[in-house]
């Protein structure tokens, strides 16, 4: 490890609206307080992140560079140079933690290469909350993050996704644009054996959390399903 280099500090930020006091540590906040050099997925939502942490420089004279699903990997390099500098850097995911199912992976994997220290720091994991809340196996699961969005072809995705899950007892989890959360629902629900277990959780440490685990056939017993335009992740686990 190259120690005249900065380092790389993979910074958690809120699920929501919610204070960060709440959900992150407080030596978390301080390492991003002090932090002048940032790579985000949305630089217009990093900021309000770090306004809120009241950061100890001024908003306009942080370093904010980008790095979403659209950015070239040829600019990888570039977003190293502080570090290679002796700067350190943080990276700040849409919500969560940077580095899952996030294009933050990317630089983390090239700051390795190039010998730079990566730190990552505590906070909320949306697919991990899920999994812990949701009863299911947690030992042995798999993330998928969206399922296609063609009818047909998702289908067949949920019907492989519940036969792999029996066969292997693993917690299938993926997720959906959340104002197509009900045509998810009532595709797991037309697709799924009555006995498969499906939990939803929605709007995780957020004041109207709800985390719900049920049956297939519980579920097609319940008439509010209500539940469009929130985060959600959904979880499987298929039953012989």
């Amino acid at each position: 490890m190259n120690t005249s280099t900065g380092t790389l500090y993979l910074i958690p930020c809120t699920l929501g609206d919610t204070p960060a006091a709440q959900v992150l540590p407080q030596h978390v906040i301080e390492v991003a307080r002090k932090l002048s050099h940032f790579v985000v997925e949305q630089p217009k939502t990093a900021r309000q992140f770090l306004s809120s942490l009241k950061p100890e420089q001024p908003i306009q004279s942080l370093h904010i560079a980008t790095l979403n699903e659209h950015s070239d990997r040829k600019e990888l390099p570039e977003l190293l140079a502080p570090l290679l500098a002796g700067n350190d850097v943080g990276i700040i995911s849409e919500a969560g933690c940077p580095g899952i199912a996030d294009p933050g992976a990317a630089l983390v994997d090239l700051a390795h290469r190039k010998g730079i220290r990566v730190t990552p720091l505590v906070g909320p994991s949306s697919i991990l909350l899920a999994l812990m809340a949701s009863g299911l196996n947690g030992q042995c699961f798999a993330f998928h993050g969206y399922l296609p969005i063609d009818e047909t072809e998702r289908n067949q995705t949920i019907t492989a996704l519940e036969t792999e899950s029996a066969k292997r007892n693993q917690t299938q989890l993926f997720i959906e644009t959340p104002y197509r959360n009900e045509r998810m629902l009532h595709a797991l629900l037309a697709r799924c054996r009555p006995q498969t277990l499906l939990c939803v959780a929605t709007d995780l440490t957020l004041p109207n959390e709800r985390i719900q685990t049920r049956s297939i056939s519980q579920w097609k017993s319940i008439p509010d399903q209500s539940f469009n335009k929130h985060p959600s992740l959904f979880l499987l686990l298929g039953k012989s």
